[in-house]
């Protein structure tokens, strides 16, 4: 892996865990502005032209997984 790989991985690999923070916290507190910017602003990288010359993988695809693990642990917490 070259030096440019390993940098792009890293910053693909931090937007998601930024991302999932971010709306994890915005699903536990709705009204938590910072979380909902965020949230709008990592959505905007995935789908950015810039991601796309990052990596082979589609970011709105990566998005929507990465929402649905989410949002599927959170029902699994509920129904507990």
């Amino acid at each position: 892996m070259s030096g440019y790989e390993a940098l792009a991985n890293a910053i693909i690999t931090q937007a998601a865990k930024d991302f999932r923070a971010a709306y994890k916290r915005m699903k536990r507190f709705p009204n938590d502005g910072r979380a909902q910017e965020e949230v709008r602003e990592i959505t905007k990288f995935f789908c950015s032209q810039w991601f796309e010359m990052l990596s082979d993988v589609d970011g709105p695809t990566l998005l929507k997984k990465m929402k649905d693990e989410i949002d599927s642990g959170i029902v699994r917490k509920k129904e507990r």
